[in-house]
């Protein structure tokens, strides 16, 4: 019978000490908010869709220190050194991935056919690309997003994906570049990879439902601000740029919208002027 005594009193004493660990430990996991981990796509919280600060930049050395929540860098030259390292730090990443036109230096150049690319494009060597063919376009650019993903980005913006209002060669209609648009959402979250539509301000309210931010460049100076509006009211970022001009004449407008705004120059280095949060 004593045996059995202490045997019992053996167990409840594991248990309670068991027990007071985890009551320790909870409130230590409550207490801290953590990014997605790798592999998952990026959250964008409604609740801090007009606070967040950001940092374009794709030329030159990223630098790690400058004060932005959100990092916008290219999905080529950006080492996954370079995203461990901003992850280590919170930040959240996306990655720029051309869309809509191919440059006969992008490493993947031969994947996109002559038959698929039309006049040049915005890029020095860039064409075009025909977005109605989304039976060829489709795997190479579905590669283009597991490069973003494999190097630890969580969301990707879509640049180049407007197409239609160009000459590109090819006779894109308004509901060609949706409905291509609408795709790439579906594929960049069927890896794992939150979505952001750059620029096409002309479809940016019917594509809201479909994209979870949006990356503006210039509305200010083209007078275009008002019509980013869908993704403010949805509870959505907008990332917003302008080169001309200067903050303290833009960001009253911009930050009264509710877009983190700052001032680049068109080199997109890692110099910046933001806009002070509200």
């Amino acid at each position: 019978m004593r045996i059995r005594l202490r045997r019992g009193a053996v167990r409840l004493r594991r248990v309670l000490s068991t027990g007071a660990a985890l009551v320790l430990l909870v409130p230590m996991c409550a207490c801290r908010i953590e990014l997605a981990p790798p592999g998952s796509p990026t959250p964008w919280p409604a609740a801090s869709a007009r606070h967040w600060q950001w940092q374009w930049q794709l030329s030159g050395p990223v630098d790690p220190d400058v004060d932005a929540d959100v990092f916008l860098l290219d999905a080529v030259r950006t080492t996954s050194a370079e995203t461990a390292e901003l992850r280590a730090r919170d930040r959240r990443l996306i990655c720029q991935v051309h869309v809509g036109s191919v440059d006969t230096d992008d490493p993947d150049a031969s994947r996109f056919p002559a038959g698929v690319q039309g006049a040049a494009g915005r890029r020095p060597q860039s064409h075009w690309l025909d977005v109605r063919r989304w039976d060829v376009l489709e795997p190479a650019l579905a590669d283009r997003f597991r490069l973003c993903r494999g190097k630890g980005f969580g969301a990707v913006a879509l640049a180049d994906a407007d197409g239609y209002l160009y000459r590109s060669g090819f006779p894109l209609e308004f509901d060609d570049q949706l409905q291509f648009n609408r795709r790439l959402a579906g594929l960049a979250r069927s890896l794992d990879l939150s979505p952001g539509l750059m620029n096409d301000v002309p479809q940016l309210a019917a594509l809201a439902p479909d994209f979870d931010f949006a990356v503006n460049e210039e509305c200010v100076r083209l007078a275009q601000c008002g019509k980013l509006l869908p993704f403010v009211d949805a509870g959505k970022p907008v990332f917003h740029v302008e080169y001309t001009g200067t903050t303290g004449a833009f960001c009253v407008t911009t930050v009264g919208y509710g877009f983190a705004s700052m001032r680049k120059q068109r080199a997109l280095d890692a110099w910046r002027q933001p806009c002070a949060l509200p």
